[in-house]
């Protein structure tokens, strides 16, 4: 593409498209634009999700072309691609674990934001069209979850939406609605189906609002701290294309990884099995990416002494308790730029909340490990625990250390840090986390 300074192309055809659409131009934006010098591969994360979402709908679009959205056919249907479409056990097999990667990637995206404090102002409406995808990314999974029409596919549905019945007044009908009937039954799979394939072409519009307000108000970086000046920025390509790329390349060689050698490894058995509504499944679990929420979902028991001190008494069922919890694990990540009001973003100069964040981060793997247990002793007990822990970090642990802990001292800019030595003190406590650019 030939242009003069990164402005306007020189080529006479570009140019008279670009002078009615701004199409070039728009490109030029998107690899020319400045950002911070300081960024680690820890900033490779969106990228890397946005490349994992166009995998998923391109393998999404091709399967739907060879699937039979009916509970008498669906299951065969599946079964079929794996074994008569060509190449279609890889494109399941990259589409089941795309999603997992997918997840993980988005994760990662977010305890990297988590950690360097970029929920707060300016970037609090970019947050929350983060936390918007994830909140679509999981409806999309759910009902994607189901189509197979397996036994855990069945039952996970079945469990799921008889959640929603614990809304008063209108959770009958909600559930109703969903389901098409009475039960989980034909018109339920045609709803999922329906829904499964139009929200992630949604997810692409919020994705594309997502890096309109990144462009907006810019990344935020390591340091926390804002751009200076041209000497704080260096253009997007070609060093951070370049270090995308390895990143992408890594990420294919893990979901290769998956797909070749272990692709049934982070799904379940019994979902080989065709859904039976007359035989339950043993142990009723959701997706590994899932798991922590449906802890928090299972911790609220009758006999649970928190939920008869704090809600019991107000005549809330335990299951309206648990999908409410369910929902506001979620929910308070919208309010975090309000929750942690501290006027320094990364934990790089906030010792206290650089430990708290790491218990953190470890209380979610044991929410997420005990997801997959039976709810039983002691994991039931164990997972009550987790999810106090887990709501507490947000609303009492991140209020109190933004008025008690002393932050260490920020940089003047980030060529100072960078070049000039700046920092050294607070870069040589830095985390692993840190020290991966």
């Amino acid at each position: 593409m030939s242009t003069e300074a990164h402005g306007a192309p020189r080529n006479r055809t570009l140019k008279w498209i670009n002078d009615r659409m701004p199409i070039v131009s728009m490109v030029e934006h998107t690899l020319y634009y400045p950002v911070p010098r300081n960024l680690n591969y820890m900033w490779n994360f969106g990228s890397l999700a946005g490349l994992a979402l166009i995998i998923m709908i391109v393998t999404g679009v091709v399967l739907s072309m060879h699937y039979t959205p009916h509970t008498t056919y669906a299951f065969d249907s599946v079964e079929r691609i794996m074994r008569d479409v060509n190449y279609g056990w890889l494109l399941r097999y990259v589409h089941m674990n795309g999603a997992s990667m997918f997840f993980i990637i988005v994760y990662l995206h977010i305890f990297r934001g988590l950690y360097y404090g970029s929920y707060k102002a300016p970037r609090e409406l970019l947050w929350w069209l983060g936390v918007f995808i994830v909140l679509l990314m999981m409806a999309t999974a759910f009902m994607g979850y189901v189509l197979p029409w397996g036994q855990m596919s069945f039952w996970g549905a079945k469990v799921i939406t008889s959640m929603v019945g614990a809304v008063p007044l209108v959770g009958d009908s909600l559930t109703a609605m969903l389901w098409g009937g009475f039960t989980v039954d034909n018109p339920t799979l045609n709803r999922f189906f329906s829904l499964h394939y139009l929200l992630p072409f949604v997810i692409l519009g919020v994705v594309i609002l997502h890096i309109w307000a990144l462009h907006t108000v810019k990344a935020n970086n390591p340091l926390g701290i804002d751009t200076k000046g041209p000497q704080d920025s260096i253009d997007f390509h070609p060093y951070y294309t370049a270090k995308d790329m390895f990143g992408v390349g890594v990420f294919l060689l893990v979901l290769a990884a998956f797909v070749f050698f272990a692709p049934n490894y982070l799904g379940h058995p019994d979902n080989y099995i065709q859904a039976d509504p007359l035989k339950t499944p043993p142990h009723i679990v959701p997706e590994w990416y899932f798991l922590p929420f449906y802890t928090i979902l299972r911790a609220f028991t009758d006999d649970w002494w928190l939920f008869q001190l704090l809600l019991g008494w107000w005549g809330m069922t335990a299951k309206l308790a648990g999908v409410l919890a369910m929902a506001g694990a979620i929910v308070v990540l919208f309010f975090l730029p309000w929750l942690d009001t501290s006027r320094v973003r990364s934990a790089r100069f906030r010792p206290m909340y650089r430990l708290f964040f790491w218990v953190f981060v470890a209380d979610c793997l044991l929410l997420g490990w005990i997801g997959a247990k039976p709810a039983e002793q002691p994991w039931t007990l164990i997972g009550q625990w987790a999810t106090i822990y887990y709501f507490a970090h947000f609303l009492i642990i991140l209020p109190l250390l933004s008025r008690i802990e002393r932050p260490k001292p920020l940089p003047y800019s980030i060529s100072q840090a960078v070049l000039g030595g700046g920092g050294g003190a607070a870069a040589s406590s830095a985390s692993p986390m840190e020290k991966s650019g």
